[in-house]
């Protein structure tokens, strides 16, 4: 009986001893990961593209200082802080350190730069510095400065002004149910433009012509005849330049107002 009890005390220690180690083998410790946690995600340069650049004053004259602004559109759904450069070929023009450029367009203002301009034209590319590493930024169309009379702008050469000069009509006078031509005698301040000129009698479409070329410098413009027909009043006519769908109404050295005479009968633009 003695020896029935201590084979079953025997059978219970050695129970428990190998329930012990067995739940020790389930227990597993998973050894401590190597190298840096994970960065957070980053903008990267292809996510960049420059929309906009800009310049104060513009246009800039010999000795000015000139305070370049930036629009960067970040095209990621991150945000992060990098440094940016202006650069015309290989100088550097203008630089910002620490900027936060979010998701969507960010404007910049660049420190004021004492950078001097020397030719006709210079282009402008931009630079983003992430972490230590530079690449140039995709840019949606050229930023460069051309030089005028007035300095170096950003802007290029603007449409107009235009200038009427002289306006003659033919015959001069005209009587009553004749067909008349107009010249004008025109002077483009500005850039070269394909546009429709107008000749009017107040909001009256007189005569016209469509799809011309007006370079800078003056330039005289013959109109295909009309059916325009004079009242017993004084007609003063302005001419307007179209643009792109944008009408330009054009200055005048003079009054250009037709009025009636008697000898010989009809209507003058003469002075």
């Amino acid at each position: 009986m003695k020896r029935v009890h201590l084979l079953t005390k025997l059978g219970f220690i050695l129970l428990c001893t190998l329930s012990f180690y067995g739940c020790a083998a389930d227990i597993t410790i998973s050894p401590r990961p190597e190298g840096p946690p994970p960065s957070h995600p980053q903008i990267l340069p292809e996510d960049l593209r420059v929309v906009d650049l800009g310049m104060y004053p513009d246009p800039v004259r010999e000795g000015q200082r000139i305070r370049f602004n930036l629009t960067i559109t970040n095209l990621s759904s991150h945000s992060g802080r990098v440094n940016l450069f202006i650069r015309d070929r290989d100088e550097l023009v203008a630089e910002a350190y620490d900027i936060l450029l979010k998701p969507g367009n960010n404007r910049t203002e660049l420190a004021a730069t004492g950078y001097r301009f020397s030719l006709n034209e210079h282009c402008f590319g931009v630079e983003v510095d992430i972490e230590r590493t530079r690449r140039p930024i995709d840019v949606t169309k050229r930023f460069c400065v051309q030089r005028t009379a007035m300095g170096w702008t950003l802007l290029g050469p603007s449409i107009g002004p235009f200038f009427i000069e002289d306006l003659e009509m033919y015959p001069d006078p005209v009587g009553p149910r004749q067909e008349i031509r107009f010249k004008v005698k025109l002077r483009n301040d500005g850039r070269i433009v394909r546009a429709n000129i107008y000749i009017q009698d107040r909001d009256e479409i007189v005569s016209k012509l469509e799809d011309v070329s007006i370079p800078p410098g003056h330039r005289e413009y013959q109109f295909p005849y009309t059916g325009y027909s004079f009242q017993q009043a004084d007609r003063c006519f302005t001419v307007v330049v179209g643009v792109e769908k944008t009408r330009y109404q054009v200055d005048a050295t003079r009054k250009f107002c037709a009025r009636y005479m008697t000898r010989p009968p009809g209507w003058t633009l003469q002075p």
